[in-house]
């Protein structure tokens, strides 16, 4: 009896010790619950709490995802569905019809809208979404022409590679009278503009626009190549058919054409123009005006988004997140490629490319005055904007369109809540500094846009 008894006591202290290491929530060990203090979400009083925002699928749609999927939208009392579109034209649309409360848009797609080129609407930019994230991908066959004659350095190619390099191709294709075709996916995206720049800045005419060519392909003896607009999604399959030869895009879709074998990177977005800015966040001045709060409430959402993204540890997730059949629909692994600081160029060629993707550092999420200015330049450039217009000018507009005000209520809140440090909000008027950190070395200052577009060899001058 004593032993039973003594066996009896030794289990009891055995169970006691087993769920006293027991969290009460759910049985989840305390090693795993979240950080008992995190900081806590001052929320405004959100004039429209029910949000219905687009979104194309594509790698750069990420602060979006984020902030639906942990909750910082709910965190701000907004209930927010995101809703993925066919395409940008029917991104614009949807917004400036009011059937979308924002939504990510190109970079160009306000200011176009806002300067008179395509639709004309008064849309608000309060948030940038990201740095860099575009390539520019040929096909196998354009490849194998041109990559004997690229410098080699310990096997591989040497990066960037100029667009001259594409010479010897465009001219077989001239003498058989044959149009070499680029994918893009906007006239007024980030990667016409982008594409045109490469090749200008090796001595390609890529084409000027007019009121009466909307393809952007006169020129003295016609453009060198041709640019087609492409859906994103369907840049692969287009490259693989042979409607176009190469496109510019961004992720997932080169690194697509590498996993299917069907084409190469040659260069990136980010040797083009070093941290460049890609998509940002729009809503309609109307919707600002009568919901001001929400505005700020949806911009606090996204930075926080932003941040979160930038962690590394948090990379992996992230990435697992944006698969799903919600958000981009892909493979994790392609995703994973730039999104985890690496690049695939040709098969195996896996390099090294940190800022590949970049959502919150080197002030990101804000949006820059310079910025925006720098797509007008290119839409004079390429006859997109007709009239010769001042550096005034073209200031006045951005400020039209760009809202950092938006974004400094929307980062002050933060600061206060204890979501983002002093040094994570820029001492800036709005203007960075002049940077040459192109492929052609030019020079770039967003107060004088008229002395930039008259720099360039080729171009429309102002």
């Amino acid at each position: 009896m004593k032993k039973r008894f003594t066996n009896l006591i030794a289990l009891l202290v055995i169970v006691f010790a087993v769920t006293s290491f027991k969290s009460p929530n759910n049985n989840i060990p305390i090693t795993k619950r979240k950080n008992i203090n995190p900081p806590k979400t001052k929320k405004l009083p959100v004039e429209k709490a029910n949000l219905t925002i687009g979104f194309i699928k594509l790698t750069d749609m990420a602060p979006l995802a984020i902030a639906k999927h942990l909750g910082y939208f709910e965190e701000e009392g907004l209930i927010v569905t995101l809703e993925a579109q066919a395409n940008w034209r029917e991104i614009l649309d949807k917004v400036i019809d009011n059937q979308l409360d924002g939504a990510q848009m190109l970079a160009g797609q306000p200011i176009a809208a806002a300067v008179g080129c395509g639709r004309q609407a008064q849309l608000v930019t309060s948030y940038s979404m990201d740095l860099n994230g575009n390539a520019i991908t040929v096909s196998n066959d354009t490849w194998s022409k041109i990559k004997d004659s690229i410098p080699y350095e310990y096997g591989k190619p040497v990066h960037p590679i100029p667009s001259y390099a594409l010479k010897p191709v465009l001219n077989l294709y001239k003498k058989a009278n044959k149009p070499f075709t680029f994918g893009i996916v906007g006239a007024y995206s980030t990667h016409n503009y982008q594409l045109r720049y490469w090749l200008a800045a090796g001595g390609i005419n890529p084409g000027f626009y007019s009121s009466s060519n909307i393809q952007g392909s006169i020129g003295n003896n016609g453009a060198d190549v041709q640019l087609n607009i492409t859906a994103p999604p369907q840049m692969p399959e287009t490259l693989k058919t042979g409607t176009i030869n190469g496109y510019c895009v961004g992720e997932p879709w080169n690194q697509q054409a590498v996993e299917e074998s069907i084409g190469v990177p040659i260069v990136t977005s980010k040797e083009i123009w070093k941290n460049h800015p890609e998509k940002v966040f729009v809503m309609t001045k109307e919707f600002v005006s009568k919901y001001p709060n929400t505005s700020i409430a949806i911009t606090k959402a996204l930075i926080k988004a932003g941040k979160w993204l930038d962690n590394p540890e948090n990379r992996n997730e992230a990435t697992r997140i944006l698969s799903k059949s919600a958000y981009v629909d892909g493979s994790k692994r392609v995703i994973d490629n730039s999104m985890l600081g690496t690049f695939e160029f040709e098969k195996g060629d896996v390099r090294a490319v940190p800022d590949f993707n970049v959502f919150f550092r080197y002030n990101a999420t804000y949006p820059y005055y310079s910025d925006g200015i720098w797509f007008m330049t290119q839409m004079k450039r390429w006859g997109q904007i007709a009239e010769p217009k001042t550096n005034e000018w073209y200031i006045s507009k951005i400020q039209e369109v760009y809202k950092p005000d938006i974004w400094f209520q929307a980062a002050k809140l933060l600061l206060e809540e204890g979501f983002i440090t002093e040094s994570d909000i820029p001492a800036t008027d709005g203007f960075k500094p002049v940077t040459n950190e192109f492929i052609d070395d030019m020079p770039y200052d967003g107060r004088k846009p008229v002395e930039y577009i008259n720099s360039f060899k080729i171009g429309l001058k102002n």
